[in-house]
Parts: C-alpha cells; sequence; structure tokens
C-alpha cells in the first residue's frame, strides 16, 4: 500500500504535467487572440515545445499508453487523422493548409505503423508443461 506521502507527490506530480500540458496547447493556440508579432511567435512556439515534451511524458504512464496501444484507439487515430489531413489538405489554401495536412498525416502514419507492429507481434500462449516436453 502507498503511503500517504507518495500518494500526495503523484497526485501533485500529474495535476502539474497535466496543467503544463493544457498551458501549452492553450499557448500555442490561442495567443494570436492576445499577442501580435514577434510574442506572438514567440508564445506559439513555446507552448508546442511545452505541449510536446509533456505529451510525450503522460504518454509513457501505463494507464495512458494501454490506452494508445489498443487497437480500436489506433483504428480511430488512423482514420480520423487521415480524413481530417485530407480535408485540410483540400479545403485550405497555402502553407497552413499543406502544414496542417503533413501534421495529421504524421499522426495518421504513427497510427498506421502501430497497427502494423502489433499486428507483427507473436502472440505467446501459456499451457501447461506436456509431461514429454
Amino acid at each position: 500500500m502507498k503511503s500517504l506521502l507518495t500518494t500526495a507527490k503523484s497526485f501533485v506530480t500529474n495535476l502539474l504535467l497535466w496543467s503544463s500540458f493544457i498551458a501549452g496547447l492553450v499557448a500555442s493556440t490561442a495567443s494570436g487572440a492576445v499577442l501580435d508579432g514577434t510574442a506572438k511567435t514567440a508564445a506559439t512556439f513555446t507552448g508546442i515545445a511545452v505541449s510536446l515534451l509533456t505529451g510525450s511524458r503522460i504518454a509513457k504512464k501505463p494507464r495512458i499508453k494501454a490506452f494508445l496501444s489498443k487497437r480500436s484507439t489506433l483504428w480511430f487515430l488512423f482514420l480520423f487523422n487521415g480524413g481530417v489531413a485530407a480535408f485540410c489538405y483540400l479545403s485550405m489554401d497555402g502553407v497552413k493548409g499543406i502544414a496542417t495536412a503533413v501534421g495529421m498525416g504524421l499522426v495518421s502514419l504513427g497510427a498506421a505503423g502501430g497497427l502494423l507492429t502489433a499486428r507483427r507481434a507473436p502472440v505467446v500462449k501459456t499451457t501447461a508443461q506436456e509431461p514429454w516436453a
């Protein structure tokens, strides 16, 4: 059983991690409404870096990792992000449309890679030992 101090430390760590992730997302998407020029660009890229770093830490947690490894989740990520990539490429003009399509396409390809990796993984069955083995 975990001690109270260990539980509190884990709670505070998770709270800071998720708060940093959400703050990074907000900074990367909403900085244009508040800032202009160089400050907007700096806030956007800083928010992207913070959300990427904290998101990768969150994805390594056992419960999140198990969820992201499920076939149904991978299929959803593959199809949804592939569809959004195609839609953005066809409906948005210029560099923004291409950049959005590339980003969403990379997520879709990552999910496809996870599906292929899971397909190739050997299934290990545990059976009772045969008397002659």
